[in-house]
Protein backbone atom coordinates (compact mmCIF):
# COMPACT_ATOMS: atom_id res chain seq x y z
CA UNK A 1 0.00 0.00 0.00
CA UNK A 2 1.47 3.52 -0.88
CA UNK A 3 2.18 5.91 2.22
CA UNK A 4 -0.10 9.46 1.69
CA UNK A 5 2.03 11.53 -0.17
CA UNK A 6 4.34 14.05 2.14
CA UNK A 7 2.84 12.00 5.24
CA UNK A 8 4.91 8.58 5.58
CA UNK A 9 2.76 6.06 7.18
CA UNK A 10 0.70 8.47 9.21
CA UNK A 11 -2.73 8.46 7.77
CA UNK A 12 -4.52 10.15 10.64
CA UNK A 13 -2.03 13.56 9.89
CA UNK A 14 -2.59 12.65 5.83
CA UNK A 15 -6.40 13.09 6.63
CA UNK A 16 -6.65 16.03 8.70
CA UNK A 17 -4.54 17.63 6.65
CA UNK A 18 -6.92 16.87 3.74
CA UNK A 19 -10.18 17.99 5.28
CA UNK A 20 -11.12 14.77 5.36
CA UNK A 21 -12.57 14.53 8.57
CA UNK A 22 -15.69 12.39 10.87
CA UNK A 23 -18.55 14.80 10.44
CA UNK A 24 -20.82 12.38 13.33
CA UNK A 25 -20.20 12.87 16.62
CA UNK A 26 -19.21 15.22 19.91
CA UNK A 27 -17.73 18.27 19.06
CA UNK A 28 -18.29 18.10 15.35
CA UNK A 29 -21.08 18.69 12.53
CA UNK A 30 -23.71 16.90 13.90
CA UNK A 31 -23.06 17.92 17.58
CA UNK A 32 -26.06 19.94 17.32
CA UNK A 33 -25.81 21.54 20.70
CA UNK A 34 -22.54 22.94 20.05
CA UNK A 35 -23.80 24.14 16.56
CA UNK A 36 -26.74 25.76 18.25
CA UNK A 37 -24.23 27.17 20.59
CA UNK A 38 -22.52 28.90 18.14
CA UNK A 39 -25.67 30.26 16.32
CA UNK A 40 -27.11 31.50 19.92
CA UNK A 41 -24.02 33.54 20.43
CA UNK A 42 -24.23 35.26 16.76
CA UNK A 43 -27.54 35.98 17.50
CA UNK A 44 -26.76 37.68 20.85
CA UNK A 45 -23.96 39.51 18.84
CA UNK A 46 -26.55 40.60 16.28
CA UNK A 47 -24.34 38.79 13.11
CA UNK A 48 -24.74 36.75 10.38
CA UNK A 49 -22.34 34.01 10.39
CA UNK A 50 -21.25 32.14 6.55
CA UNK A 51 -21.29 28.55 6.10
CA UNK A 52 -17.39 28.59 5.65
CA UNK A 53 -17.01 30.11 9.06
CA UNK A 54 -19.16 28.20 11.09
CA UNK A 55 -17.68 25.04 9.39
CA UNK A 56 -14.20 26.66 10.67
CA UNK A 57 -15.33 27.36 14.15
CA UNK A 58 -16.20 23.74 14.10
CA UNK A 59 -12.52 22.87 13.04
CA UNK A 60 -12.98 21.63 9.24
CA UNK A 61 -12.53 24.04 6.33
CA UNK A 62 -15.24 24.17 3.85
CA UNK A 63 -16.37 21.38 1.31
CA UNK A 64 -19.74 20.40 -0.08
CA UNK A 65 -20.13 17.11 1.47
CA UNK A 66 -19.47 19.15 4.98
CA UNK A 67 -22.26 21.75 4.17
CA UNK A 68 -24.37 19.29 3.19
CA UNK A 69 -24.10 17.73 6.75
CA UNK A 70 -24.25 21.10 8.34
CA UNK A 71 -27.52 21.82 6.75
CA UNK A 72 -28.93 18.38 8.69
CA UNK A 73 -27.64 19.94 11.68
CA UNK A 74 -29.30 22.82 11.09
CA UNK A 75 -32.71 21.63 10.15
CA UNK A 76 -32.77 19.43 13.46
CA UNK A 77 -31.72 22.83 15.39
CA UNK A 78 -34.69 24.83 13.80
CA UNK A 79 -36.76 21.91 14.10
CA UNK A 80 -36.60 21.67 17.61
CA UNK A 81 -36.48 25.49 17.85
CA UNK A 82 -39.71 25.65 16.48
CA UNK A 83 -41.62 23.22 18.55
CA UNK A 84 -40.48 25.45 21.36
CA UNK A 85 -41.94 28.79 19.99
CA UNK A 86 -37.97 29.56 19.20
CA UNK A 87 -36.80 31.70 16.33
CA UNK A 88 -34.62 29.94 13.24
CA UNK A 89 -31.26 29.83 13.79
CA UNK A 90 -30.64 28.80 10.45
CA UNK A 91 -31.70 32.14 9.17
CA UNK A 92 -28.21 33.38 10.75
CA UNK A 93 -26.06 31.00 8.06
CA UNK A 94 -25.59 32.74 4.76
CA UNK A 95 -23.55 32.13 2.11
CA UNK A 96 -20.52 34.82 1.99
CA UNK A 97 -21.01 35.84 -1.85
CA UNK A 98 -24.41 37.84 -1.44
CA UNK A 99 -24.80 36.88 2.47
CA UNK A 100 -28.09 34.91 1.99
CA UNK A 101 -28.68 31.34 2.96
CA UNK A 102 -28.02 28.76 0.53
CA UNK A 103 -31.18 26.74 -1.50
CA UNK A 104 -31.96 24.39 1.36
CA UNK A 105 -33.00 26.52 4.07
CA UNK A 106 -35.04 28.18 1.21
CA UNK A 107 -37.24 24.98 0.61
CA UNK A 108 -37.21 24.09 4.22
CA UNK A 109 -37.69 27.09 6.69
CA UNK A 110 -38.43 29.59 4.08
CA UNK A 111 -41.42 27.56 2.51
CA UNK A 112 -42.70 26.76 6.23
CA UNK A 113 -43.08 30.37 7.04
CA UNK A 114 -44.78 30.88 3.73
CA UNK A 115 -42.60 32.41 1.67
CA UNK A 116 -43.02 31.82 -1.98
CA UNK A 117 -40.56 34.72 -3.03
CA UNK A 118 -37.02 34.08 -5.40
CA UNK A 119 -34.12 33.10 -3.39
CA UNK A 120 -32.11 35.81 -4.46
CA UNK A 121 -32.58 39.81 -4.67
CA UNK A 122 -34.55 42.70 -2.33
CA UNK A 123 -37.49 40.61 -1.84
CA UNK A 124 -35.46 37.69 -0.51
CA UNK A 125 -32.93 39.79 1.27
CA UNK A 126 -35.84 41.37 2.91
CA UNK A 127 -37.35 38.51 4.13
CA UNK A 128 -33.84 37.22 5.29
CA UNK A 129 -33.58 40.38 7.58
CA UNK A 130 -36.76 39.26 8.98
CA UNK A 131 -36.09 36.09 10.31
CA UNK A 132 -32.57 37.08 11.67
CA UNK A 133 -34.43 40.15 12.95
CA UNK A 134 -36.45 37.87 15.14
CA UNK A 135 -33.25 35.27 16.00
CA UNK A 136 -31.00 38.77 17.05
CA UNK A 137 -34.17 40.63 18.86
CA UNK A 138 -34.95 36.61 20.84
CA UNK A 139 -31.21 35.59 21.91
CA UNK A 140 -30.66 39.18 22.66
CA UNK A 141 -33.43 38.96 25.68
CA UNK A 142 -32.42 35.97 26.83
Amino acid sequence: MRAASGTGDDLPRWLEAEGIVPVEGPGTIADVALVRGLLVNAAREGRAVSYSELLRALGHRFTRPKMRALCKTLDAIDAAGEAVGEPALAALVVREGDRLPGQGWWTTLAERRGYRGAWEGSEAECFVAGEQGKAFDYWRER
